[in-house]
């Protein structure tokens, strides 16, 4: 395919262009997952910087910042490495195989389309309400994370908290409501920032550990040897270990999850097919730098014994949380608290800004689907689904649950109940993936007529899907080798697991209602709509050649486009 070698080259300012080049295509014709009405379509307004910068935000989040201390005093340093490492590259696989479904036909509904389309309408289905239900549950999540950091300068006696969540509630609503393009926009600048500031740390923490702190003690590897590398959790010795190892597997698993967001934004990318595969296969790169050597280098600068570890990880959210803060007090670097919670403040508030456009565009997904009533599919002139984002905006005020403590408690079971959820939609995105390559082979599909192809394939598909069944079905291990099943830990044990059940629920109560089955290779439809997406991609091509004519070529030169443009 010509197209896969052409597109958008970085730097070319083409924000005029916000509305979908083709309004001419055959509207009398409507297509499952694939909208070409002017009431229902969604505007291609986001540039392929923005497409490859919300990629990486989506990625990087308190999870990185404040969970990797947990994970660290509950199993060391060599635990989480590895664990981060492994889980990164069943992140990348997951990415891979969304991608090569994505770049082939950038549809609509998303990957709940794709689940539909290439599976069965009932996995479809149960995908897509999954997963809006945790983004519905998460984004006013984000949003009382977002006050309680506002705490760690302005104490709740004196503000009430809820008036932060509204201040909040208020700006991302209306960031979404404006369009993909102030959306797109927005998120860039936001995620450049969170960038900036996971190389500020990797860079501070190197300083550290090669001695250039104001204590010069060069540590090195120290920490590793001693208190050790591998702390035992639950039990003593190897098996002890083992068990720390595998809490880190969970930990890692829920800091990535998020990073599939680049394929809600399918339906609004110029150029999808170049730059949906572009932003994938950067991000092996980034989860290699950002996680892994982030990780390894907070292993070295604080031991998992410290006791300024242990105090940050009863603290609920906020600065004082973080092991890069307890390596700063270890150090006696005293300013970097209030930087670094300034930053967690805007890591939140840009989580809570793409969860909702997230919970929106899957719900205009499901009823471009046909899995969801089909008012929630109509735009306004902007492209905005208007009625999904307000329906999902709703949700966001249980967010005010979290002023009151007895509130604050259910409200915490909705959030361990929605986190399974999103390992759920990996498993789905896999399921799905390896469908399709047996629908290609079926069907004499090679890879040379594909814009984008996973590295490893479908053998890569079927051992990231392996890890995270794994995963699914251990979260709460600690609870059947722990022995203790107290009053509080059962709780977390049924929240913990009851979304597996639910999921399943989903997918049988669909097939019995609705009597669908599942696809077999031969019958998978691979090309329907295609002929749309071509006509769309040359007409765009062609208008972008146009433009270089008369303006010029892009702006950047090599070293920008060698050492630059890949992190951004």
């Amino acid at each position: 395919m010509g197209f896969g070698s052409k597109g958008v080259p970085d730097g070319i300012e083409v924000a005029e262009r916000t509305t979908s080049i083709s309004h001419d295509v055959e509207k009398s014709v409507p297509i499952r997952g694939l909208e070409t009405s002017e009431e229902t379509m969604l505007h291609r307004g986001l540039e392929a910087r923005h497409i490859t910068m919300i990629a990486i935000g989506g990625a990087l989040g308190t999870g990185l910042i404040i969970g990797t201390g947990k994970a660290l005093a509950q199993a060391g340093p060599g635990s989480v490495f590895i664990s981060y490492t492994i889980i990164g590259l069943v992140v990348f696989l997951v990415m891979a195989a969304l991608g090569e479904m994505a770049a082939w036909l950038p549809m609509s509904a998303g990957f709940s389309g794709y689940a539909s389309r290439f599976c069965d309408p009932s996995l479809g289905f149960a995908l897509g309400w999954c997963y809006w239900f945790k983004y519905i549950i998460v984004t006013p999540n984000q949003l009382t994370a977002a006050s309680l950091v506002i705490q760690y300068w302005v104490d709740r006696e004196k503000v009430n908290p809820g008036v932060f969540i509204a201040i909040f509630l208020v700006a991302i609503v209306c960031i979404n409501y404006f369009g993909v393009r102030f959306f797109g926009e927005f998120e860039f600048w936001l995620s450049s920032f969170k960038v900036i500031t996971v190389v500020g740390i990797i860079i501070f923490s190197l300083v550290l550990a090669l001695g250039g702190g104001p204590d010069h003690d060069r540590k090195g590897f120290r920490y590793w040897k001693n208190p050790g590398a591998f702390k035992p959790y639950i039990n003593e010795g190897a098996s002890g270990q083992f068990l720390g190892f595998w809490s880190c597997m969970v930990t890692a698993t829920f800091a990535y999850l998020g990073t599939e967001l680049v394929g809600v934004t399918v339906a609004e990318a110029q150029n999808p097919r170049k730059t949906i595969p572009k932003a994938i296969k950067l991000t092996f790169y980034r989860i290699l730098i950002f996680y892994c050597l982030s990780v390894l280098l907070v292993g070295m600068i604080v031991p998992y014994n410290s006791e300024n570890l242990i105090f940050a990880n009863k603290a609920k959210t906020g600065a004082s949380a973080s092991p890069f803060v307890v390596a700063a007090e270890v150090a006696g670097v005293k300013i970097v608290p209030h930087i670094l919670n300034a930053c967690i403040c805007v890591f939140v508030f840009s989580a809570s800004n793409s969860d909702l456009y997230i919970a929106s565009r899957t719900l205009y997904g499901m009823a471009s689907d046909g899995s969801a009533p089909a008012i929630f599919k109509r735009t306004d002139s902007r492209g905005v689904p208007v009625y999904a984002l307000c329906f999902s905006a709703l949700f966001a005020c249980l967010a005010f649950l979290n002023v009151s403590d007895d509130s604050a408690a259910v409200f915490g079971y909705f959030v361990n109940l929605t986190t399974i959820f999103g390992l759920m939609s990996w498993i789905s995105i896999l399921v799905t993936h390896i469908y399709w390559c047996r629908a290609r082979k079926a069907q004499d599909l090679r890879d040379e007529a594909l814009p984008y192809v996973a590295p490893l394939g479908i053998w890569g598909s079927y051992g990231a899907l392996a890890v995270c069944i794994i995963v699914a079905l251990t979260k709460n291990y600690d609870v059947f080798v722990g022995g203790d099943f107290g009053k509080a830990k059962y709780k977390t044990f049924i929240t913990g697991y009851l979304g597996i059940p639910m999921y399943l629920i989903l997918i049988f109560g669909h097939k019995f209602i609705t009597k669908s089955k599942g696809y077999k290779a031969h019958e998978v439809d691979l090309y329907t709509g295609k002929d749309i997406i071509d006509r769309e991609e040359n007409e765009f091509l062609a208008w972008k050649a146009a433009k270089e004519e008369a303006e010029g070529p892009a702006r950047g030169g090599w070293f920008y486009r060698t050492f630059v443009a890949w992190l951004f």
